[in-house]
């Protein structure tokens, strides 16, 4: 039987730096980079997750730079590699968590507006609208 998200109580999916202090409300915690933050312990970032087959590329990493000028290829670029199966399995797993617990990622830039993390969380958010849209749609049916 599917857990379907509580009436209610929206999804619940939150961004936060690898420097931020962990908190008892942050659900289920992620890293979406494909490098560990510099100067932090594992066990200061309480993870649940190291999702480094969410992370993009190196290749595209480097290439972003976290220039904010090419953030609209970035996210552009981001996406596609998030099509490959092992990512779409990542995001849709944690499309369920957010659904039941929440979810936070975690990430190491210093940027809080352009970095992978926004990029995931849209992506899960998406996968949320889509399976709610789906179950409404069934319902009515």
């Amino acid at each position: 039987m599917r857990r379907q998200v509580p009436r209610g109580r929206p999804p619940l999916i939150r961004i936060k730096r690898a420097y931020e202090t962990a908190a008892p409300g942050d659900g289920y915690r992620v890293l979406v980079d494909r490098l560990w933050p510099r100067g932090i312990s594992k066990g200061a970032l309480a993870l649940d997750l190291w999702a480094r087959d969410l992370a993009p590329s190196s290749e595209l990493r480097r290439w972003f730079g976290h220039d904010p000028v090419r953030w609209k290829g970035f996210v552009q670029r981001y996406r596609e590699e998030l099509r490959a199966p092992a990512a779409r399995d990542r995001l849709d797993d944690l499309a369920r968590r957010a659904a039941t617990r929440g979810v936070t990622l975690v990430y190491g830039a210093r940027d809080e507006r352009h970095n992978d993390a926004v990029v995931v969380a849209a992506e899960i958010a998406r996968r949320l609208r889509t399976r709610t849209a789906r179950s409404v749609r069934r319902g009515a049916a």
